[in-house]
């Protein structure tokens, strides 16, 4: 890919809702230069920005699944489970025969959303569900694997007037010797909602068609989103098939981790360029990360040298996927790519 285009993807990872007049004065071309790249990255690459909904803040829950199914039957299965508003990163691992995906549930049914979405699942022969107790890097936090063109200079041109949507880490034990919960979910209004409805869709949709939508002044349409962003309740992330930039190859890696090292442990993944994503869950295993590599040979040499460096892992599992239906929370688009493949 052309380095104007990676340092535009860049440019979107750092402030998905930067205007392309202050885009193109940091990549030092034109407007029109910017516009029409963006265009095109849209029409070739599947390129989108996308306005998520932090879970914690607003009191939701993520549980990362694994689904087993009947031979035959786990292609329909990720389907469906791609339909449904509630899941993430819908993906097939290990020859097909294996499901993984992110749940997000709300508060009123967080404790039993698992059990609920299997009853409604005829086919799945079992199911791990791992509560995600610590992100330590992906969703709002920020990841570079995508593509780091622009020099520190330039990133802090792009950079948004927002503190970064991370989760602060409690103090303990606590002062008082006593567990204090965690502050009050932040309360979506009606607004809310659709404003994070039509982002979702479009993550560029401009301030006056927000505010149609909303029926509403475009001033409040800003206040409500400056908010929400301030508040790590929103944040923006960018949506492009990873295999047009290099076709790097996606692993599942758990591990079990011994809890006296489990924070450094994650910490240090969050580090590596080739981690994606890297949260603490619940279950036998407790350390969930999905890395990109751009061949076996070079998973091998992460998992033996750069993993295998860290202290306090006790077990690994791994699983490549094969075929990923959902990414950041809309269904992957079929699209003609050069030499004939298709993105799932």
């Amino acid at each position: 890919m052309e380095s104007l285009n990676l340092r535009l993807i860049h440019a979107l990872q750092i402030d998905g809702r930067a205007p392309l007049r202050r885009i193109a004065s940091v990549l030092g071309v034109s407007e029109q230069v910017v516009a029409r790249r963006y265009a095109a990255l849209c029409e070739s690459a599947g390129l989108r920005v996308i306005g998520r909904l932090n879970p914690r803040p607003v009191g939701q829950t993520v549980w990362a699944l694994r689904l087993q199914s009947a031979p035959g039957a786990s292609l329909g299965l990720a389907r469906a489970l791609a339909a449904r508003e509630d899941t993430r990163w819908v993906q097939l691992a290990s020859g097909a025969t294996e499901i993984i995906c992110h749940l997000v549930a709300h508060r009123d049914r967080a404790q039993d959303a698992p059990v609920h979405l299997l009853d409604r699942l005829p086919g799945v022969t079992s199911i791990t569900a791992q509560r995600v107790l610590r992100l330590f890097k992906g969703g709002p936090t920020t990841w570079g694997a995508l593509t780091c063109e622009l020099d520190q200079d330039q990133r802090d041109a792009l950079a948004p007037a927002f503190p970064p949507p991370a989760v602060p880490p409690p103090t303990f034990p606590p002062p008082d010797g006593r567990l204090s919960s965690s502050p009050s979910p932040l309360e979506l209004t009606d607004l809310d909602h659709t404003l994070l409805a039509a982002l979702a869709r479009d993550g560029r949709t401009t301030y006056a068609a927000l505010a149609a939508e909303g029926r509403c002044h475009e001033s409040t349409v800003r206040r409500r989103i400056a908010h929400l962003r301030a508040a790590g309740a929103l944040f923006f992330v960018v949506d492009v098939d990873e295999r047009l930039l290099g076709s790097p190859t996606t692993t599942a890696i758990w591990m079990s981790v011994r809890p006296s090292h489990l924070a450094a442990v994650g910490e240090a993944l969050a580090e590596h360029p080739e981690v994606a994503y890297a949260a603490a869950t619940t279950g036998r295993t407790n350390l969930l990360a999905a890395v990109l590599c751009p061949d076996d040979e070079y998973l091998y040499d992460y998992l033996t040298d750069r993993l295998g460096a860290l202290p306090g892992i006790d077990t690994v599992e791994t699983a490549p996927i094969v075929r990923t239906l959902k990414r950041v929370g809309t269904v992957g688009r079929h699209r003609n790519r050069p030499g004939g493949t298709r993105r799932g």
